[in-house]
């Protein structure tokens, strides 16, 4: 097996991942065109990469109450806050706090 050679990005800033690449409007995932096993993990995985003071959007195919919910239950409610954009299509913002 050969051994894979990393770079140190260190020097790059940031998050380091070396891309270049730099977030600067507010994430938005479309859920609806994740498969419904993993949508659940998909946007808590997204979340837990906000840092404090972050926001992102979310467009769902309905009123995503339970994942909702199940973002305040791994978070906790005052480390998430949760705003309706819009019903069509449902676009929740959620920031971490």
């Amino acid at each position: 097996m050969s051994e894979l050679s990393i770079k140190d990005v260190s020097a790059h800033g940031g998050g380091g991942c070396g891309c270049g690449g730099h977030d600067e409007d507010v994430p938005v995932l479309d859920v609806r065109i994740i498969p419904h096993a993993i949508r659940h993990g998909s946007v808590n995985g997204a979340f837990s990469q906000l840092r404090p003071g972050m926001t992102m959007h979310i467009i769902a195919p309905h009123n995503p109450k339970p994942l909702l919910q199940q973002l305040v239950d791994l978070n906790g409610a005052d480390a998430i806050e949760i705003s309706y954009v819009s019903e069509e299509p449902w676009t929740i913002a959620l920031k971490r706090k």
